[in-house]
């Protein structure tokens, strides 16, 4: 099996974990979303930080945190816990199909933030996308009679994040874990206080420790999350652009199944149009991107292909003057 194969076999893989994670926090219901959340980053950072140091590599976290980037880090830990905790909400409250097409349309959300934030320029087939996109959206409202908030939650929040995180210049290990520690103390804290009897968001807390089924099932949402980012980041070295974008869509996917054909959702007429319309307007991207890539490449094969005529006549004795 060649590099780039392995690599998209580990991203099938985190795709899949990602894909099917929506059964695991439906499962934990009964925990009040936001201690879920505080299991999610205290467990996580649990797995990245035993990583970094079997690999010697904590001190490139302390780095992070104490170098120019602070304050980037900070901010997209802050975020990551905001949608971290939507996603939990949203799936526990039964509308999972939202949450899917919040990941459907983050990819062109970000297109836009990339165009608004950082003056970057769309190409006619990526403005076409979008365009169908927020039809998409707006079809779905007008069906449904209420905006998808949450999936337009979802994709607000995780587009941020990831233009953070181009600027990060660091590992995903590393900077997720960065991340995750500047939450961890918010997370002891909600955990001190649902475990002292508080609760959480009127609802009673503190189900670690209290019975056998949670305290072996609240620990694994670090692995749900960490195991794929893991797999993601490693795949994603090994593949190109292009099939990255193709490949990724099956998380969103295998969440729309789980949701219709597992936890019974309802997925109406408008739910099947404004799902067709995303899938063309992703469709129309991941085409556009293909094309760019494709360009790309034969640009380097035209400067190559220069260098080497230009070195073949100075090196040409027949040439010289």
């Amino acid at each position: 099996m060649t590099e780039a194969a392995r690599g998209v076999v580990a991203i099938v893989g985190a795709c899949v974990i990602w894909g099917f994670a929506t059964l695991y926090y439906k499962a934990m219901a009964h925990v009040p979303p936001l201690e879920v959340l505080a299991h999610r980053s205290l467990w996580t950072l649990v797995l990245f930080g035993a990583v970094l140091l079997l690999q010697r590599r904590g001190g490139e976290v302390m780095a992070l945190l104490r170098g120019p980037m602070r304050g980037r880090v900070v901010m997209a830990g802050a975020i990551v816990a905001l949608n971290w905790g939507l996603f939990i909400w949203t799936i526990q409250a039964g509308h999972a199909v939202q949450a899917s097409l919040g990941y459907y349309i983050f990819p062109l959300v970000t297109v836009v933030m990339g165009v608004v934030l950082l003056k970057e320029r769309l190409s006619r087939g990526q403005a076409a996308a979008v365009g169908l996109a927020a039809f998409a959206v707006v079809v779905l409202t007008w069906g449904l009679g209420v905006a998808p908030w949450m999936a337009l939650a979802l994709a607000f929040s995780f587009a941020p994040y990831m233009l953070l995180k181009k600027k990060l210049q660091a590992a995903a290990s590393v900077s997720v874990t960065a991340e995750v520690l500047v939450i961890a103390p918010f997370a002891l804290a909600l955990l001190a206080w649902a475990h002292a009897g508080g609760l959480v968001l009127g609802r009673a807390g503190g189900m670690f420790g209290t019975n056998l089924h949670d305290t072996l099932l609240l620990p694994v949402t670090g692995l749900i999350t960490g195991l794929p980012l893991i797999l993601f980041s490693w795949g994603a070295q090994r593949v190109r652009l292009s099939t990255l974008g193709l490949v990724q869509y099956l998380n969103p996917t295998l969440q729309a199944v789980s949701a219709v054909w597992i936890m019974g959702e309802p997925f109406s007429r408008w739910h099947a149009m404004a799902f067709a319309m995303i899938w063309a307007a992703l469709a129309v991207y991941s085409l556009e991107g293909l094309r760019q890539d494709r360009l790309a490449r034969r640009a380097e094969v035209r400067v190559a292909t220069s260098g080497t005529d230009r070195n073949s006549v100075l090196t040409d004795g027949s040439a010289n003057p």
